[in-house]
């Protein structure tokens, strides 16, 4: 199919993160700190983060199955289309169906970073968010230009981090982030708050 043919942009996908996800955009400093992709015993992935085992959850990568076979439970990347998490075979499976652009949400990290905002130490936490954003805009979104809308994600707990991300990733193009429309359950000011 033609790109020109396409009409149809999706502007609510999930990404399954991929294990390569910290691998080029974060300081050495903290990479020892940051989530690990691992295979459990059951034969199920997740990611390990402090402590945590955070798992592929089946409801974050339908695409291809038949809504009987929908369920949270963990799930391993084999178990998974390939498009979910392979950003090449994301853009065939778009071919297919038709799909000129796409917006993605994360997953293991939560819809708008929320795994970032609950670290032990905050400042791995923004260092966490900000090697994110750089494999979404530039690796996941970069290698496919035009059939990715990037959504980065804000560190919300520290409003001056907040404007810094907001000035650091409109400078690479993107103009969408994804906030929690109700930040009071994360402890944060309500929307309607001076702080927003």
């Amino acid at each position: 199919m033609n790109t020109e043919d396409m009409i149809l942009i999706s502007v609510d996908d999930h990404i399954v993160e991929p294990p390569t996800l910290f691998d080029n955009h974060l300081p050495d400093k903290w990479k020892e700190f940051a989530p690990k992709f691992i295979h459990r015993e059951d034969g199920t992935d997740a990611w390990l983060y402090e402590g945590q085992e955070l798992p592929n959850i089946g409801l974050n990568a339908v695409a291809g199955k038949s809504p009987e076979e929908y369920g949270i439970d963990p799930t391993a990347l084999s178990d998974i289309r390939r498009g979910c998490w392979d950003v090449a075979e994301r853009v065939k499976d778009m071919n297919r169906n038709g799909v000129l652009a796409s917006m993605n949400f994360p997953s293991f990290v939560q819809f708008c970073g929320q795994l970032f905002s609950k670290s032990k130490d905050l400042d791995m936490g923004l260092n966490l968010l900000r090697a994110y954003n750089d494999w979404h805009i530039d690796e996941w979104c970069g290698s496919q230009p035009g059939r990715f809308i990037p959504c980065a994600l804000l560190p919300t707990w520290d409003m001056k981090a907040t404007i810094e991300e907001v000035k650091r990733i409109a400078k690479k193009g993107c103009t969408a982030v994804s906030l929690n429309e109700n930040p009071t359950v994360q402890g944060l000011p309500s929307i309607h708050n001076a702080y927003w």
